[in-house]
C-alpha cells in the first residue's frame, strides 16, 4: 500500500520493543494516524504503561480493555466443551485468544473511522494467519497491515537501532534478568518459545517456568477439589460459584501450587514447518480433565464417540485461525447441542502433576448401578441376550474366515 493510501490505523499494541517500533513505523511509512489497542486477556502484566506510551508517541485515541470475562466466557469455555487439543497435547492457548483481539482490532475501527488494522505477528508464524483470517470474516474490506512482511528490520538489533534512532523509549533489563524466549501470555496459559527451546533434544531450563513449580517440588500432599458444570461450563469450585475468568484464574493457581499442566510440544504450523514450544496450561488441564469426566456418566455413548471423532477437525481450525468460519460455527452448534445435559460435580485429587478424577456425580446420570453391578441385577440385564448380539456381530468375521480372509 502506497503511503496516503491510508489514513487511520488501528493497532494491536503491547507497549513492548515490537509494536513501539511498529507504531513509529506505520506514522512515517504511511503517515497515517495511529490508534492504539491493548486488551487485558489475563496476561499479568500492568497495561497502564502502554498508555502511557502511546501517548508520547502523539497517539490521540487510545484504547485499554478488559476483556478477560469475555475471553473465558465466549472463547476458553466453547472450545473446552469440545474436550479440544491440537495433535493430542496442545491446549491452545494462544490460538484462542487471536480471534477475540481480532474482533476488538475490527470494531474499534469501525468505531474510530480507521481504514485498516495492523499486527506485529511475524511472516513466519501462524498469528498472521489467525489475526488476518478473523479480520476478513468479521469485514472483507478491512485493510490489514503487517510489518513483519514489509519492512527490513528483521532482528532485534535492527529493532533496537530503529528505535535509538528514533527516540523511543525501550525499557531494558539487564541480561541477568530478562527473558531469552519469546513468550505470550493470557488466562488459558503462558507459551515458551526460542533460545535453547530451538533444539528439540534440549531439555528446558528450570528457570524458564513462572506458573508451575516442578512435579517434584510439589507438596506432599494431595489437594482434592470439586467442579461444578452446568451444560458442560464450570461453574464453581468446592460450591463457590466464580465468575469464568475467576474460575480459571482460581484453577491456575491452584494447577501451578500442584505441579499441573506443563508440555513439551513440537507441533505442526499452518504455514508448514515444525516448531517446539513449551506450555503452561495448569487450569486448563484441570478442566480437560474435569470436563471429560462428567460427559462420563451424562453423555450418550455414540454421541461422546462422535465428539470424540469431530474433535482434532474442531481442533485444527481454532489452530489454523477459523474460529469464524461457518465450518467452526456449525462444529460448535453439534457440540454445543450434547452439553444440555451436562450437569453436576466432578471430584478430582491433585498430586505432584498428576490430575486424578476420584468422583462424579450428576442428577442426569446415565450410569445405572442396577445394571452395571457385578452382583446380582434382579434381572435388570438379561446376560443370555449376549449370545445372538455376539453371534450377529461375529457373522462377517467368520464368513471371512470360512474364505481365507481373516
Amino acid at each position: 500500500m502506497a503511503q496516503g493510501a491510508i489514513k487511520k490505523v488501528v493497532l494491536a499494541y503491547s507497549g513492548g520493543l515490537d509494536t513501539s517500533v511498529i507504531l513509529k513505523w506505520l506514522q512515517e511509512h504511511y503517515g497515517c494516524e495511529v490508534v492504539t489497542f491493548t486488551a487485558d486477556i489475563g496476561q499479568g502484566e500492568e497495561l497502564e504503561p502502554a498508555r502511557a506510551k502511546a501517548q508520547r508517541a502523539g497517539v490521540k485515541e487510545i484504547y485499554i480493555e478488559d476483556l478477560r470475562e469475555e475471553f473465558v466466557r465466549d472463547f476458553v469455555f466453547p472450545m473446552f466443551r469440545a474436550n479440544t487439543l491440537y495433535e493430542g497435547e496442545y491446549l491452545l492457548g494462544t490460538s484462542i485468544a487471536r480471534p477475540l483481539i481480532a474482533k476488538r482490532l475490527v470494531e474499534i475501527a469501525a468505531e474510530t473511522g480507521a481504514d485498516a488494522i495492523a499486527h506485529g505477528a511475524t511472516g513466519k508464524g501462524n498469528d498472521q494467519v489467525r489475526f488476518e483470517l478473523t479480520a476478513y470474516a468479521l469485514n472483507p474490506e478491512i485493510r490489514v497491515i503487517a510489518p513483519w512482511r514489509e519492512w527490513e528490520l528483521t532482528s532485534r538489533e535492527k529493532l533496537m537501532a530503529y528505535a535509538e534512532r528514533h527516540g523511543i523509549a525501550i525499557e531494558m533489563k539487564r541480561d541477568g534478568n530478562r527473558s531469552p524466549y519469546s513468550m505470550d501470555a493470557n488466562l488459558l496459559h503462558i507459551s515458551y518459545e526460542g533460545d535453547e527451546l530451538e533444539d528439540p533434544w534440549v531439555e528446558p531450563d528450570p528457570r524458564m517456568w513462572r506458573w508451575t513449580v516442578a512435579p517434584e517440588q510439589a507438596p506432599d500432599q494431595s489437594a482434592t477439589i470439586e467442579i461444578a458444570f452446568e451444560r458442560g461450563d464450570p461453574v464453581a469450585i468446592d460450591s463457590k460459584r466464580l465468575s469464568p475468568d475467576e474460575l480459571l484464574a482460581q484453577l491456575n493457581r491452584i494447577g501451578g501450587a500442584n505441579g499441573i499442566g506443563r508440555a513439551d510440544i513440537v507441533e505442526n504450523r499452518y504455514v508448514g514447518m515444525k516448531s517446539r514450544g513449551c506450555y503452561e496450561t495448569p487450569g486448563g488441564t484441570i478442566l480437560l480433565k474435569a470436563h471429560r469426566a462428567i460427559e462420563s456418566i451424562t453423555l450418550d455413548r455414540e454421541a461422546a464417540h462422535l465428539k470424540d471423532e469431530l474433535m482434532p477437525r474442531y481442533a485444527s481450525l481454532i489452530y489454523n485461525g477459523y474460529w469464524f468460519s461457518p465450518e467452526r460455527r456449525m462444529l460448535q452448534a453439534a457440540i454445543d447441542e450434547t452439553q444440555q445435559r451436562v450437569n453436576g460435580v466432578v471430584r478430582l485429587k491433585l498430586y505432584k502433576g498428576n490430575v486424578m478424577v476420584v468422583g462424579r456425580k450428576s442428577d442426569q446420570s446415565l450410569f445405572d448401578p442396577r445394571i452395571a453391578t457385578f452382583e446380582d441385577d434382579a434381572g435388570a440385564y438379561q446376560q443370555a441376550d449376549a449370545t445372538g448380539f455376539i453371534r450377529l456381530n461375529a457373522l462377517r468375521l467368520r464368513v471371512g474366515a470360512r474364505r481365507g480372509r481373516i
